[in-house]
This record gives structure tokens, C-alpha cells and sequence, in this order.
């Protein structure tokens, strides 16, 4: 039986980031979650493409990782892992699941068919299959075939236009373990509300073919509170988490309530340490500076601080800005 139909409701879960949600990030949210306020996290999203290639392979793989740190703190808080994939051959998420499956500890597999950035999209993949219903379906059958692992989806509401019933109808046939679905055409990209009600839509669809198959709510959440109430209002199972970290990375604690400049240079700090523990503080260094405007912020003196930071250029340098202040 799947986790995604055991696992306590509402189901509370971290979305995949490009960039952003790697084991690093990852770690320093288990830490300051609390069990009953997060039950899934799921990896950066990887091209099937890229991991059959050897070349391409060396590029992307990272986004798999997991380290040792990490899986301790998932035991801990029982919280389930989820690689998330992105492709249009059929063929690679076979040859991409099965690895994953048998070589590497995850708890399942997500396909991405919700990135709405235009050059992937143009290529046919994420976003793009919901355009192509027909492909969509074969990739997701075809991933259930070859994997021991529940296969969930991540999409939208439509492409160009809102196309709910007419798509979820489509990805309900293939029976996926469970779907996530963010509230927003590929066109509108980010920009607008998530539009809730057209989430709702797919839910009723559900119940109306009686299948048992989670259905996860995704767009402008911004507090573990608004997550459970919008699962109440809209009849959904759970919600999944973005963007909504970057205005609190302490989303995911039960008791909530304001961090002095303290509490957040304390935070900023061990997450650079995290950070350098896990890639080294070189070439990769500025993937770490993007996530400097979590902590800089609400406090006197933050928009100079943050701009000392974008110019930083190793731990060593973070260390001596803080110890300036």
C-alpha cells in the first residue's frame, strides 16, 4: 500500500524548487520542523534525459542526493522523501525509476508536469504534456510498470487556458498514487492567484470515478494554518508548500511567531555551514547567496546587510560579515 494513502491528513508537503530545495535546504527544514507539520519532501526536479546520458548525467545527479545528515532527520521526524523527475521519453523514466527503485533510498517517485518555464514547455516536457495528453498518460503508466515505488504527479490547471476537468480527467485514468496540482495555467507562469476552486474541481472528479488517490493543493500558501484551511475548504487531502518559505523558513513549526535579527543571522549562519558541508564553498557558492534574502529581512540595517552578502564569495567572508554586525 502507499504512503500517500496512509500518511496522516492533511497531508503537509515541501514542493520541489529548482535551485532551492536541495539536501542542504532540505536538512536545515527537517531540523526546525515539527512531525505534525510536515510529512513529505520531495528533491529538486532531474531530467530523465540527463540521467541516461553519461555526460549530462554528471550535471544532474547532484539534484538526487541525500546525505547522511539528512536521512537521520527524516527517520526522526518520519518524514517521506520523494525524487521528482522530468522528461517526454517514456523510455528514459523507465531506465531512470528503476535506478532510482533499486540503487537509491527513496520513498517515491514524482513526475513533473507542472514547470512552466517556456523553453522546457516548448520542448514538450513538464507543462507542455498537459498539451499532449496521450504522451503524458504512456509516461505515467509506463513509470508505474517499472517502479516498486509510488508514482505521484505534480501539474496544472491548463496550458494556455483553464482545462481542469477535461486534463485531471485524463491523468486520473492512469491511477497515479497521488496528484499535486498548483492552481495556475503554464501561461500565467507564477504571476496572479492560484486559483483554488479549479483545484477543488479535480477532488470532486475523484470522488466521482471512487478512486482512493490523494489530491494536493499547491499556489500561495503562506502558513501551515492557511494550509489546513484551505484543505478544509476546498475538500482536498493536502497541500504542498513553495515559495512560502522564502518568507519563513520556519513554516513548518507548529507555534509560530516573530524572529528577532538574532534568531535569523543564527539561522543564516548555519545554513551556510550546512551548505559548505555539503557542496564546498567555491564554484557553487552563489547558489547559496539566493537563499541570504530569507534571513535579511524585517530588520533595521537588513537591505545594506543583504547587499554585503550578494558580495560575498566563501564561508569565510559570510563569517566576517556577521561578526561585524
Amino acid at each position: 500500500m502507499s504512503f500517500w494513502t496512509t500518511i496522516d491528513r492533511p497531508i503537509i508537503a515541501l514542493a520541489p524548487m529548482e535551485d532551492v530545495t536541495d539536501t542542504g535546504l532540505r536538512e536545515l527544514l527537517l531540523g526546525l520542523a515539527d512531525p505534525s507539520a510536515l510529512h513529505v519532501v520531495m528533491t529538486e526536479f532531474v531530467s530523465t534525459d540527463g540521467l541516461v546520458h553519461k555526460k549530462a548525467r554528471k550535471r544532474v545527479i547532484h539534484r538526487l542526493r541525500v546525505t547522511d545528515e539528512e536521512r537521520k532527520l527524516l527517520k526522526e521526524k518520519g518524514v517521506k522523501i520523494v525524487a521528482q523527475i522530468w522528461g517526454n521519453t517514456p523510455e528514459n523514466y523507465v531506465q531512470v525509476i528503476k535506478e532510482i527503485a533499486e540503487e537509491m533510498e527513496f520513498d517515491g517517485i514524482d513526475i513533473n508536469m507542472g514547470c512552466p518555464v517556456p523553453k522546457v514547455v516548448k520542448r514538450g516536457c513538464c507543462s507542455g504534456l498537459i498539451g499532449n495528453p496521450e504522451l503524458a498518460k504512456e509516461i505515467i503508466l509506463a513509470a508505474k510498470e517499472a517502479s516498486t515505488l509510488p508514482v505521484s504527479v505534480k501539474t496544472r490547471i491548463g496550458l494556455k487556458s483553464i482545462a481542469t476537468e477535461e486534463w485531471i480527467g485524463q491523468v486520473l485514468e492512469t491511477q497515479p498514487a497521488a496528484l499535486t496540482i498548483h492552481g495556475r495555467t503554464q501561461k500565467q507562469m507564477s504571476q496572479g492567484l492560484a486559483n483554488w476552486s479549479e483545484i477543488a474541481k479535480a477532488a470532486r472528479l475523484r470522488d466521482q470515478l471512487g478512486l482512493n488517490i490523494p489530491i494536493i493543493g499547491n499556489g500561495d500558501i503562506q502558513s501551515i494554518e492557511e494550509a489546513r484551511t484551505k484543505v478544509k475548504t476546498f475538500g482536498l487531502d493536502g497541500a504542498m508548500i513553495g515559495r512560502g518559505i522564502f518568507a519563513n523558513p520556519w513554516m513548518f513549526m507548529e507555534e509560530q511567531r516573530e524572529r528577532t535579527p538574532e534568531e535569523k543571522l543564527e539561522l543564516l549562519w548555519k545554513h551556510t555551514q550546512i551548505f559548505d558541508r555539503v557542496w564546498g564553498d567555491t564554484k557553487n557558492f552563489h547558489i547559496l547567496r539566493h537563499y541570504y534574502s530569507i534571513y535579511s529581512k524585517g530588520f533595521p540595517g537588513a537591505s545594506d546587510l543583504r547587499a554585503r552578502l550578494m558580495q560575498t564569495e566563501c564561508i569565510a567572508d559570510v563569517r566576517k560579515l556577521l561578526d561585524t554586525l
